[in-house]
């Protein structure tokens, strides 16, 4: 919903294990189901390494897929504006978390390695540039308290 810039969004989660109950923290299941209004709906759960299922998604997985996510978005609205022509995007991100020792912890890092294919051999540095300014409009990065850093890598479609 937006009213003049002012955008609210709502999920649904639902605990998917609560049925078998818990006695102790190994025991328990931790598998959720995310939703979102006329979205499919994401089955969750915490990251293996805390007891989690590897094969499902976990908030972990989820923010840094909101990062690179939202950098892609971001990134090809500054081109199209520039007349940049985007052929192909891809990224593989990481992002690395820390454990605190008290039972928390927090993300210290990301790094986003766009690799992009543009149609114009003469825009390369242009398209270069744009990840700073994709960076900079980007709601997701705006919205973290650590570096997000791009390695970005321009190709140009034909070229050997």
């Amino acid at each position: 919903m937006s009213d003049t810039g002012h955008h609210t969004y709502q999920t649904d989660l639902t605990w998917t294990g609560a049925a078998a109950g818990f006695a102790d923290y190994e025991s328990y299941d931790r598998t959720h189901q995310l939703a979102a209004p006329g979205k499919p709906t994401l089955t969750t759960s915490s990251d293996p390494a805390f007891l989690g299922l590897p094969e499902h998604w976990n908030p972990e997985d989820m923010l840094l897929g909101a990062l690179s996510s939202c950098h892609m978005l971001s990134y090809l609205a500054c081109c199209a504006r520039a007349r940049i022509t985007v052929l192909d995007y891809t990224d593989r991100a990481t992002a690395t978390m820390v454990e605190n020792g008290k039972g928390g912890g927090a993300f210290t890092e990301a790094t986003l390695r766009p690799v992009v294919t543009i149609a114009q051999a003469d825009k390369v540095d242009h398209a270069l540039r744009l990840h700073g300014t994709a960076s900079k409009v980007c709601f997701i990065a705006s919205s973290v308290n650590f570096p997000v850093h791009h390695e970005a890598d321009i190709r140009v479609a034909g070229a050997g």
